[in-house]
């Protein structure tokens, strides 16, 4: 059994306090010889913590699961979950633990969380562990989402178990302590759904709203407003991973977090040139969480969380129903909204205009067609608005045929010079919305793959660079151009 460490965290746990049924409590399983990989030292100081008492081996034992810091209540979070699509009545936290939650520096409740901390009544034969290189590829993904400022699930600490972990080959261990607003899914609401306990839902959507949407407990309806306000926040969501080209790979129900984070980053990537088709993950042969089809499946999923919290809108099945659709109803214009506001400013435009969507459709098109990079196609146009600014690489030299950029660029400089902004304004504009460096799979790949080898300056180097995406570091332009033919990641894997 873990033993008791003097650690510095806070705990005022609230999701603890909730009927037994909500979680399984239990400890984490110990490790054999826990080292501290990765600090977040930044992260430790938004959470009100020391970065220099938690990188003391007594606290890095509490992050590797083989003490229990004073005042956590650890558990296993219950859930179910459709997955690629088949409904899954009893999924849960099967290789993770809660230990608690914290009030950080701005009074906000954040979850203290570790992921490959072991077997839990939800590991469902698998064996609760992580191996090192998901726990680090987390921590890469997850911080630089932050620095992009898209929601998202934060990484305070990597720890190697001095464990090896089977999965195709064995591999080295490793546990991620991650850091939420919280874990709840729309897997939780299905959970309860499932099993018809009306009072667990109350329950559970009543901590969401304390927890997330105060301001819905003074609507006329909360449960219905709770309900609005998670679907505006999906929709924002999926449109800012859509500008970034990002594909989160396995956008289950029980991936889905009610607050509007990203979480889970198993087989996640970034796009280098455009497909619409494009898909990494291993497991997903189908293509059902295609960069192109995440909007759609946002709103299926949504339709997920609507329907168990039918008993909630309405006494009346059919009165509930019809409550529910009105609802879900404003999901495609809230995303659609969404969108055409991240893929202006992508283009340096400030204002509507009626041809917007055509323009921007028409771009993407033309990229897909000339295999055009995502995020450099993007940053290059500040070169085009503003000579001043200093590279010598334009969208075109991106373009097979250079010339069908060109002929876009006609309509989007005349929709440019209907803004009032000066050139100078719009540049700084898409630089400010364009990152230069975005975490691409096979810089991702090299720095796990040295990481296996204890060689971490690899991953040292590429986290200092995602830490500032949208300003240019002189010295680091390896890190901002598209992989090589050889360099391609085909593929990534879940570390389950």
């Amino acid at each position: 059994m873990p033993g008791t460490a003097a650690a510095p965290f806070v705990f005022d746990n609230s999701y603890a306090k909730l009927p037994d049924r909500f979680y399984a409590r239990l400890d984490p399983s110990p490790v054999r010889a826990p080292r501290l990989i990765k600090l977040n030292r930044q992260l430790a100081e938004e959470l009100g913590l020391d970065p220099t008492v938690l990188a003391q081996q007594a606290v890095v034992e509490a992050f590797a699961g083989n003490q229990v810091p004073p005042g956590a209540d650890p558990l296993a979070m219950a859930y179910a979950g459709h997955q690629f699509g088949n409904f899954s009545p009893q999924l849960g936290d099967g290789r993770a633990i809660l230990l608690g939650e914290v009030l950080d520096r701005s009074g906000q409740r954040r979850d203290i969380h570790l992921k490959g901390s072991g077997r839990t009544p939800f590991s469902r034969g698998g064996d609760g562990r992580s191996p090192l290189g998901p726990a680090l590829r987390e921590y890469i993904i997850s911080e630089a989402m932050a620095a992009l400022g898209v929601p998202t699930t934060r990484s305070l600490a990597v720890v190697a178990t001095g464990e090896p972990v089977m999965r195709e080959a064995m591999e080295p261990g490793g546990v991620l302590t991650r850091v939420a607003t919280s874990h709840i899914r729309v897997g939780t609401f299905q959970f309860f759904a499932a099993r018809q306990d009306e009072e667990a839902l109350r329950l559970l959507a009543d901590h969401v709203i304390a927890r997330h949407y105060p301001a819905a407990a003074k609507a006329e309806f909360p449960y219905l407003a709770m309900l609005e306000a998670v679907i505006a926040r999906q929709a924002a969501l999926i449109a800012q991973w859509m500008g970034l080209g990002f594909i989160h790979g396995v956008m289950n129900t029980d991936n889905m977090t009610v607050s509007g984070e990203t979480i889970d980053y198993g087989p996640c990537a970034f796009m280098d040139w455009y497909n619409p088709e494009t898909v990494y993950s291993s497991i997903d042969r189908q293509g059902r969480y295609a960069y192109g089809n995440q909007p759609s499946i946002g709103h299926w999923n949504l339709v997920c969380l609507t329907q168990a919290m039918l008993p909630l809108l309405n006494s009346d099945e059919e009165a509930a129903v019809a409550i529910a659709q009105s609802a879900i109803n404003q999901y495609p214009g809230l995303y659609q909204q969404a969108w055409l506001g991240v893929m202006r400013a992508k283009l340096g435009l400030n204002t509507a205009a009626e041809g917007d969507q055509a323009l921007i459709e028409d771009l993407l098109a033309r990229m897909a067609a000339n295999q055009a990079d995502w995020t450099l196609t993007f940053r290059y146009l500040a070169a085009v608005v503003d000579a001043d600014v200093a590279t010598n690489r334009t969208p075109r030299d991106l373009f097979i045929d250079p010339t069908s950029f060109d002929e876009w660029a006609v309509t989007w400089r005349l929709r440019l010079a209907e803004e009032p902004a000066t050139t100078a304004e719009q540049a700084r504009l898409i630089e400010s919305v364009n990152p230069l460096y975005t975490p691409r799979n096979h810089l991702v790949q090299e720095a796990l793959a040295a990481a296996n080898l204890d060689d971490l300056e690899p991953f040292e180097n590429l986290i200092a660079v995602l830490n500032n995406p949208f300003t240019e570091q002189p010295g680091q332009e390896r890190y901002a151009i598209p992989p090589e033919p050889d360099q391609i990641v085909q593929a990534t894997f879940c570390g389950t």
